[in-house]
């Protein structure tokens, strides 16, 4: 009998308490010489330990959970990250909200899928997966998307890309309900729309021994230390990244763009992952159900939290960032109709989301 795969190596049971170390000291002494290194460094550390700590919960607890647990979890504390910079910069982060949802949502429907799609076709040519699991994510997305990011520029009740107090308090409720009703759908009652098509998959991850309980607790503990290392670092290195992108000229929204991208790091990392290995379906889960995590628990917060202050909310995208958002829902209906996906729809999906960082910068 072989011996048990040993399912947390030392190096991902020591990166994310050693980046929580090195942010202590970076509190600590934040004029010493070196800090911006060792806080990128345990950044780096972090994401990689939090996308291995989430392949070992996905392992035991079977999909859809596994991804599930990893859009929850970065979601969870992009909210925190995104409310604890709004109640510190008051009023004037209005649009901070849309602007980090809407580059979530860029880089997951056109980084996040296309770099996936292009290196799972890449190496196994054609790809499979379930279409009536993401037909009803993407549809489920659709609605949010729309709801939250196009429709407060077209009502009249209020002038400008906001909503007025009740309206948008019924849209959180009804994005809250979605990612819900979604959400039950995807663990409960059409599992196995989510699941794996028979064969998918290395065969190293369809023969692997499961974890343990407790590894699988250990991971799960080691997963949240890590995910908060990832946004804590982000925080302290990001007044260096902004003080460049304000040198460089670029828009204010740009900086929505660079939450968002810290954030995602850990699904990125684990989607292309995961689609190099031959698990479409498990790449796909995780980028769509974060699309739709994202936008479910960020819009309901961050409503209630404008509502309770007084501030004013900006929903709405200018024409230009509307026009990108309708041309990547289309594209990605298009790329992922059949249920079978090679190389080409991969490298649209990156060129449209080389569009939308050009245009961001170069407005």
């Amino acid at each position: 009998m072989s011996q048990p795969i040993r399912h947390n190596p030392l190096w991902t049971l020591v990166a994310p308490p050693l980046s929580i170390v090195i942010l202590l000291l970076s509190w600590a002494l934040p004029g010493m010489p070196g800090l911006l290194a060792l806080l990128v460094l345990g950044l780096v550390g972090s994401v990689i330990a939090s996308v291995h700590h989430a392949e070992v919960i996905a392992h035991r607890v079977g999909e859809p959970f596994g991804t599930l647990v990893l859009a929850l979890a970065v979601t969870v504390i992009e909210v925190a990250l995104i409310v604890s910079m709004m109640l510190s910069g008051g009023e004037a982060t209005s649009g901070l909200a849309r602007d980090t949802v809407f580059a979530a949502v860029m880089i997951i429907l056109n980084g996040l899928i296309g770099a996936s799609l292009l290196v799972g076709g890449g190496r196994h040519h054609v790809q499979g997966f379930q279409l009536e699991g993401i037909n009803a994510a993407l549809g489920t997305l659709t609605v949010i998307v729309v709801f939250t990011l196009i429709l407060p520029n077209y009502s009249t009740s209020a002038p400008g890309p906001a909503y007025t107090s009740s309206q948008l308090l019924f849209v959180a409720a009804a994005t809250l309900v979605l990612f819900a009703a979604f959400t039950v759908f995807q663990t409960i009652r059409h599992r196995d729309y989510f699941l794996p098509k028979e064969g998918e998959g290395d065969d190293a991850d369809v023969h692997a021994n499961q974890p343990t309980n407790a590894e699988t607790l250990i991971s799960l503990g080691l997963l949240l230390v890590a995910l908060v290392a990832v946004v804590l670092s982000a925080k302290g290195i990001s007044p260096s990244i902004e003080a460049a992108l304000h040198a460089a000229g670029a828009p204010a929204a740009t900086v929505g763009i660079l939450i968002a991208a810290i954030v995602l790091l850990p699904e990125s990392v684990a989607a292309i992952r995961a689609a190099h290995a031959n698990r479409l379906q498990t790449s796909l889960n995780l980028a769509i159900g974060s699309a739709i995590a994202s936008i479910g628990l960020t819009v309901p917060t961050v409503a209630v939290l404008s509502l309770m202050m007084g501030w004013p909310l900006a929903l709405g995208l200018d024409a230009k960032s509307t026009v990108l958002l309708v041309l990547s829902l289309f594209v990605v209906s298009i790329s992922l109709r059949t249920g079978r996906t090679t190389m080409l729809p991969g490298v649209v999906h990156l060129v449209l989301f080389a569009a939308y960082l050009f245009l961001s910068f170069v407005p």
